[in-house]
């Protein structure tokens, strides 16, 4: 069980470091695009109690916003 539990750990290390290097070159607006989606991610779970609808609809709208906020460098 002990095993396991370390290795769950060492797995979730690595995924986070693998996005983290995928996010190295976004442009502002889809580095915010992301964000904003996490955050309603996170945003939608709580005020629905983890609810999957509430979750991916947080997201969506998070993604927008984050979207729609930010400037075009062009």
């Amino acid at each position: 069980m002990k095993t396991l539990r370390t290795l769950s750990k060492v797995a979730l290390i690595g995924v986070t470091l693998a996005g983290f290097a995928g996010c190295a070159d976004m442009t502002p607006k889809q580095r915010n695009t992301a964000i904003g989606a996490g955050a309603g991610a996170l945003g939608g779970a709580v005020l629905t109690n983890g609810s999957a609808l509430g979750t991916i609809g947080g997201a969506a709208a998070g993604g927008v916003i984050g979207n729609v906020v930010t400037k075009d460098n062009r």
